[in-house]
């Protein structure tokens, strides 16, 4: 079968180490399955394998892949859920596990004509949605609910800020705080990322800016450039919620502003598989379909990933691999 691949790593040159290649189909081991996948989307923790941060050099070759929609063993549409781990060892929360891991961690991905992924980590595709639409929900989507719901406790009438707003977590955010009844600002250092925030119902404003109001939560990827504003900008008793640093994640405390005002500052990272199914369920109600900037064929996977890399990509990025 078909898989694109990371066969070596190099920080400046990490297209060098992509490989489409044909690879033995996997065999699914004891309380695993197989999943027929019909689209698989882009991540930048793709581009990261393949620069060699964060995933060891011994993993290497190994399939990229984070995402994916596709038939089951019995045909049904599915979604896979990304995250491998126990919860047990998270106290029943699997992404507490210090040995969770996502697909193309440390086993195969999902950019391949079929996956094995544990028999617990599928849900029903909602019907509304392509296979394309589908496969650009689980890391992007997962990881802002959980921000939003779970970390942040919001609820209908509040007002959000989210930073970055034209990264996947980001938009996923607007999109799912507006059909939450919040109101949402949005921040991006460009005119086409503020066009693309406003685009998904968010008013758009330049990073840094003053807010007309202050806001009681705000969803942080990027770190370091917008730290400072992001606590500036909260209410008395507000929370930011951050799940990255794209920027840097070491920037200035201000622990006066923290105590003085009763901030909360909460981390997060990915989702459970309940708050996955939970995510499906609020995507399906109120109607809420991913941006998909483009959708290319698993030939094409390279020039996928060079635009990645390049940046200014106004959602998500979807190898269609069967139909």
């Amino acid at each position: 079968m078909r898989a694109v691949r990371a066969v070596s790593q190099d920080y400046d040159e990490p297209l060098s180490g992509l490989r489409l290649e044909d690879v033995p189909e996997p065999i699914p081991p004891a309380g695993w399955t197989m999943v027929r996948v019909a689209a698989a989307a882009l991540n930048p923790h793709d581009v990261w394998t393949l620069r060699g941060v964060g995933h060891p050099a011994e993993r290497i070759p190994i399939t990229l892949g984070c995402d994916a929609a596709g038939w089951d063993e019995a045909g049904n549409p599915v979604v896979i859920y990304p995250t491998l781990g126990d919860p047990d060892a998270g106290f029943g929360d699997i992404t507490f596990d210090p040995a969770r891991g996502l697909l193309s961690e440390t086993v195969d991905g999902t950019l391949a004509e079929k996956v094995a992924v544990p028999r617990g980590h599928l849900a029903p595709k909602p019907e509304f949605l392509s296979f394309e639409e589908a496969a650009a929900l689980p890391v992007t989507f997962g990881t802002a609910y959980r921000m939003l719901f779970t970390r942040g406790r919001l609820v209908p009438g509040q007002r959000v800020l989210v930073q970055g707003a034209a990264g996947g977590v980001s938009s996923a955010a607007i999109l799912l705080a507006r059909a939450a009844g919040a109101e949402v600002y949005a921040t991006s250092r460009t005119e086409a990322g503020r066009a693309f925030a406003a685009s998904l119902g968010a008013i758009a404003l330049e990073t840094g800016a003053r807010l007309p109001e202050l806001v009681d939560l705000v969803i942080e990827t990027v770190g370091e450039a917008t730290w400072a504003h992001s606590l500036r900008v909260l209410r008395r008793g507000g929370a930011v919620v951050i799940a990255g640093a794209t920027s840097g994640a070491m920037p200035s405390a201000d622990l006066a502003r923290v105590f003085f005002n009763q901030l909360s500052v909460v981390g997060s990272t990915g989702c459970t598989f309940d708050e996955f199914t939970r995510m499906l369920r609020f995507v399906t109600t109120h109607g809420i379909r991913p941006p998909v900037a483009e959708v290319i064929g698993i030939d094409e996977a390279p020039r996928g990933f060079s635009r990645l890399i390049e940046g200014g990509v106004m959602g998500k990025i979807v190898v269609r691999i069967a139909s």
